[in-house]
């Protein structure tokens, strides 16, 4: 038995390095641990370089990005935002601090990112925001859900969580809405084991962003809050991480593609096994391997494969659920394409698992994986 077959192999951990070490330990020598500090405005620069945008606004994670971007865009109670109901619920849990109703619209095929036709029969007069999701890596099609958001006067706010690095239609995710979010959660792409980030090229919502994630104070008059705000910082440590998970982007994603290359390559002859399916406008990033089993498989079927897995020693996960099914949100609104639920979000929900795809790996974890979907 080789090193990695003997190692448990979990769906993902962080990949840091010397360079993470180096520029940690000068933050903290530096003695600015907390929110003030060289390495803040360095990664803001660094990670807004990075997606071609002006402005990046450091946070302390990936949702309260998303609850600063929907202020500032205007967003009230009772107004309404549209979400894909196949992602995380940090997405909808944003949307519900300001006391405005999430509107779950259907995914598209395989990919699961939300479907144009079905966000523009979901608009209403109290729809003030669309919220789309770079679901796994993948971008969403982001030209028509523009096109329809100007043509109703919605914000737009990419979700870019988990697609650090990718592309629609060679253009950067975090570059194409008005503003994007980003998460650096220790799982992520880039990490900086907790932290988030709002990069836009508006100076207008990049200075209301930094009014509200530090208590609302006002930066001309010390310890004076003219409004409610929030403590929303992200620490001088934290971007220390940052500065050097962004100089390693190259390495990191070349890492991961050659990951998923070993699965494809071990996947072949189950052609009935999407791992990352993709859309030829798209050049989506592998935040994650992800498998989308046979069309009829159950979901007693996909937890069974998982059991197997974990028995030896492999770690996986389910796709996400469909949000419009969670006890918060079983009241709001869901649009489809025809008027028969979400049936595309279910099944794709139903049939998707998560596999390793831990960078340290030095043998192809593929030849342990794919012999135990046979029976799939």
């Amino acid at each position: 038995m080789n090193e990695d077959q003997a190692r448990f192999l979990p769906v993902a951990e962080p990949d840091l390095g010397t360079l993470e070490e180096q520029y940690l330990l000068d933050a903290f020598h530096s003695g600015w641990i907390s929110s003030i500090g060289a390495y803040i405005g360095r990664f803001e620069q660094a990670f807004s370089n990075f997606c071609g945008v002006e402005y990046g606004i450091a946070v302390s994670n990936g949702t309260v990005a998303i609850h600063l971007a929907l202020l500032s865009g205007g967003v009230k109670p009772g107004d309404e935002v549209i979400v894909p109901t196949l992602t995380f619920v940090a997405t909808a849990s944003a949307v519900k601090y300001i006391g405005a109703e999430p509107v779950f619209v259907e995914s598209e095929p395989e990919i699961g990112t939300m479907n144009p036709i079905a966000v523009e029969k979901a608009i209403t007069s109290r729809t003030k925001a669309v919220i789309p999701v770079h679901l796994y890596g993948h971008p969403a099609d982001m030209d028509p859900i523009v096109e329809i958001a100007r043509q109703h006067g919605l914000f737009v706010i990419e979700d870019a969580a988990e697609a650090h690095g990718a592309k629609y239609k060679g253009k950067m995710v975090g570059s194409i809405g008005h503003c994007a979010t980003f998460s650096f959660y220790g799982n992520k792409i880039l990490t900086t084991g907790e932290g988030g980030m709002v990069v836009t090229n508006d100076k207008t919502l990049t200075d209301r962003i930094r009014f509200l994630k530090d208590h609302a104070m006002d930066p001309n008059r010390r310890y004076w809050h003219p409004e409610v705000g929030f403590n929303y910082r992200m620490t001088n440590l934290q971007a220390a991480i940052g500065c050097a998970q962004v100089a390693r982007f190259d390495d990191l994603i070349l890492r991961r593609k050659r990951i998923l290359e070993l699965y494809r390559k071990a996947f072949s002859d189950k052609l009935e096994i999407l791992i990352n399916p993709s859309r030829t406008w798209a050049t989506p990033v592998p935040w994650f391997v992800c498998a989308l089993l046979p069309k009829g498989t159950t979901h007693v079927q996909r937890d069974s494969l998982m059991e197997r897995l974990k028995e030896k020693g492999i770690d996986s996960r389910p796709y996400f659920y469909p949000l419009c099914n969670m006890p918060p949100y079983t009241y709001c609104r869901k649009v489809g394409i025809k008027e028969n639920g979400l049936p595309v979000a279910e099944d794709l929900s139903v049939r998707g698992m998560i596999l390793p795809s831990v960078t340290w790996l030095s043998h192809e974890p593929a030849t342990r994986i794919a012999p135990l979907f046979q029976d799939i």
